[in-house]
């Protein structure tokens, strides 16, 4: 049977580790040609290597990419623009939690505009070019190919609820991201370019467990949990996939929440977790 993303192509940023790896692997698996961008080039390649190894139908292709710099965003989709011959998907993902982002009195200007230059104004500039591109994506009925495409922004749970243990950078940063995500929806919902963002809540990734890392710091936020556990990368991969596809045509300036109930949640169950977490995608 021919994949939910046969004979498109998507550019992934953050593509080295955690969600973009788990995206960049599941969305070759669907039939897709995939463009692994990530600061960490020898990362991408791994990634590149894994789809390879696994899903010969398809090309994956590593390259470097700073997104706080629009020249290397640009280039990026120029080169997914060249090298597939069009650009069906853009997932906005890469972004930072820096260690020193804390509250309004501590966090320093420095930290607060690291964070925007990648977390906000990538996405920007990620949005900017794939627009570009979409719009002329040369529609092939035959292999159901159309004008226009999906984009995914990756924002978080913090956009939506409010924690007294702060990243008031990263929290701010992605709660521009939830309303530019909106505004870009409706600018362009009948072009044909859909935008969705998704909503991780806690997961187990190395971003966040580098952050989170003490057991103290960890129950501080495993205790407001439904499900018992950090949630995995490939879970929101999944979700990412489905805003990717066909299967979400009728939905634009949504926000995807794959947080395990955690914004639906006043007071939590007890007892262990019954199911163990989905595998990941990555070996």
């Amino acid at each position: 049977m021919p994949g939910r993303l046969q004979h498109k192509s998507a550019l992934i940023t953050g593509a080295g580790s955690g969600i973009g790896l788990e995206s960049s692997i599941l969305f070759a698996s669907e039939g897709a040609n995939v463009l692994l961008v990530d600061i960490n080039l020898e990362a991408a390649q791994k990634g590149a290597a894994i789809i390879a190894q696994k899903y010969s139908n398809v090309k994956a292709i590593a390259t470097k990419a700073d997104v706080g710099k629009e020249e290397d965003i640009k280039a990026a989709v120029d080169k997914a623009v060249k090298e597939f011959g069009r650009l069906d998907v853009m997932f906005n993902n890469a972004g930072i939690m820096h260690p020193a982002d804390d509250n309004a009195l501590n966090t320093e200007e420095r930290i607060w505009d690291l964070t925007m230059q990648i977390n906000l104004k990538g996405v920007w500039w990620g949005c900017k070019y794939a627009i570009l591109a979409m719009r002329v994506n040369p529609p092939d009925e035959a292999k159901g190919l159309r004008t226009g495409g999906s984009i995914i922004n990756t924002a978080s749970f913090v956009a939506s609820m409010g924690a007294a243990t702060p990243q008031l950078a990263y929290t701010a940063s992605k709660g521009a991201v939830l309303a530019m995500t909106r505004e870009l929806a409706m600018v362009h919902a009948r072009e044909g370019i859909r935008f969705n963002s998704i909503s991780p809540g806690p997961l187990k990734t190395p971003l966040l467990m580098d952050f989170l890392n003490t057991q103290e710091k960890r129950d501080r936020r495993l205790v407001h949990l439904p499900m018992g556990r950090f949630g995995e990368a490939v879970e929101v991969a999944k979700g990412a996939l489905f805003l990717a596809t066909d299967e979400s045509s009728y939905m634009t300036g949504f926000d995807f929440k794959v947080d395990g109930g955690l914004s639906s949640c006043y007071v939590t169950p007890v007892g262990e977790p019954a199911l163990a977490p989905p595998v990941s995608l990555i070996s």
